[in-house]
């Protein structure tokens, strides 16, 4: 009687249940794939966001040594150290109506920083500078 029993009890998996586990499977796995990919492309773009934050500063610091005559629009790159990353300037007078004294004193600087093929990644700053008039001793 028992020998019969166990004959007739189904052994393994139907063919339904294993596709069904498949299916649960592939979607779990394509969910855990586009997570990691959303996370490598955050990381990238911090690491720019990063690099391009210090790049600008230290260009920044540049034209705030620079006089208002060497103070000019101008693009380039960072060279080797930083392949691939670079710089767009361009330099204004912000003159604001009604202060006619400071005509010309007053600069506004835009710096871009840009990195990647078609500048994939675009970083932008803006400083105004004001140059008092020079007083002769």
């Amino acid at each position: 009687m028992l020998i019969s029993r166990m004959r007739n009890k189904p052994q393994g998996f139907t063919l339904l249940e294993v596709m069904i586990a498949v299916a649960v499977l592939a979607i779990a796995l394509s969910a855990v794939l586009g997570l990691q990919s959303r996370s490598l492309t955050l990381a990238a773009e911090s690491r720019f966001h990063t690099t391009a934050a210090l790049l600008a500063q230290g260009k920044m610091a540049e034209t705030a040594v620079a006089g208002m005559g060497s103070l000019a629009s101008d693009s380039g790159d960072f060279g080797d150290v930083f392949s691939g990353y670079a710089w767009r300037m361009s330099v204004q007078n912000a003159d604001l109506p009604g202060l006619d004294k400071m005509k010309g004193r007053l600069k506004r600087i835009d710096l871009e920083v840009t990195c990647g093929e078609g500048e994939l990644y675009s970083y932008d700053l803006r400083l105004y500078r004001f140059f008092p008039l020079e007083t002769k001793k």
